[in-house]
């Protein structure tokens, strides 16, 4: 476990990629007790710097030694690199908060949302695993939810933004926008197809049960961080033309009955999330208003007609924030907390 100390040594691995440079903000942001700062990211990065506190911090390469004397080490460079180095750092005495796919569904790792499951850091061996961007926004809903009424099933269609793949997928958005507009062919380097003005539901590597990495993801992922394994989940996650921001379709199916008023009363309390639900003004989560913003957002809070206890509902969050960089930190906070 983490010890309390007025200040730590803290290291982000993954430090010059969208969410490894959304860490370093955030650390900032919130205050983060840091008395050293070190960032490391592949050789190619390795000189480069970024500013932090008013000073700047140089990129180092990984080495046997690099996490000595380190406290926290937030990850976000990747699964290869985490099962290199997560268990190089927690060797080390370093609590790990690792934003890779690769320690989610260890059974020895647990998968953390502070808001739903905070309880479960207290058994970690060094390696907390952060969930998938997509999961993240909707078990923060979920939760008030099911502790509310129980939920049953849930049907999810997920409209992810472009930065969830990474810096250059933001890139391939923008230059075939910009050849579409002067009528120019596009390239497809990130993408299979032509992600400008279109949409690809296609989002991780197809399994053979039909469905993709990422929408099993979010079946497996929530189930263990709900603690309910009877929870029935079904996905379909597609990638937009979006450049930051994911939106979620949510369909609930509850054991007690919850109406609309009651769902918007249940979810104005819980944490993390705001209601922003009045469709006949025109207002309604949208990914542009959740850019930079720390919670996840709520609306078109309606009864699911079809059956006797349903929900639908709407949610967008910032993925490179509460989908990644932000969920990261306040599991370091946490873990500072209950030290």
């Amino acid at each position: 476990m983490l010890k309390r100390k007025d200040k730590y040594n803290v290291a982000v691995v993954g430090a010059t990629g969208a969410v490894g440079n959304e860490m370093i903000e955030v650390l900032e942001e919130r205050k983060f007790p840091v008395r050293s700062l070190r960032l490391f990211a592949s050789e190619r990065s390795e000189g480069k710097s970024h500013s932090f506190l008013g000073g700047d911090v140089v990129v180092e390469t990984l080495k046997e030694d690099s996490f000595k004397g380190l406290d926290i080490a937030l990850f976000s460079a990747g699964a290869e690199r985490s099962a290199r180095w997560a268990p190089v750092a927690a060797g080390s005495g370093c609590v790990v908060v690792d934003n890779s796919s690769q320690w989610r569904m260890d059974p020895e790792v647990p998968l953390v949302v502070p808001e739903v499951n905070p309880q479960d850091l207290k058994w970690h061996k060094g390696i907390i695993a952060n969930p998938n961007c997509s999961t993240i926004q909707m078990v923060v809903v979920l939760k008030p939810i099911h502790d509310a009424a129980r939920i049953k099933r849930v049907v999810v269609s997920t409209y992810q933004a472009v930065s969830g793949t990474g810096r250059k997928a933001m890139d391939e958005l923008l230059e075939q926008t910009r050849a579409l507009l002067s009528f120019q062919d596009v390239s497809c380097k990130v993408y299979p197809h032509q992600i400008a003005f279109n949409v690809l539901p296609h989002i991780d590597k197809f399994l053979e049960n039909g469905y993709t990495r990422e929408e099993m993801k979010m079946v497996n992922e929530t189930r263990k961080i709900m603690g309910d394994a009877s929870i029935r989940i079904t996905a379909t996650t597609v990638r937009v033309p979006v450049f930051r921001g994911h939106s979620e379709s949510v369909n609930i199916e509850t054991e007690k009955k919850l109406s609309a008023v009651e769902a918007r009363a249940v979810l104005s309390v819980a944490p993390g999330v705001i209601v922003y639900d009045a469709p006949e003004k025109n207002i309604y989560p949208l990914p542009i208003y959740s850019a930079g913003k720390d919670e996840t957002f709520v609306g078109r809070i309606r009864e699911d007609e079809s059956i006797e206890n349903g929900l639908n509902l709407w949610l967008v969050s910032d993925n490179l924030r509460k989908g990644a960089a932000l969920n990261a930190v306040q599991i370091a906070e946490k873990l500072i907390e209950m030290a």
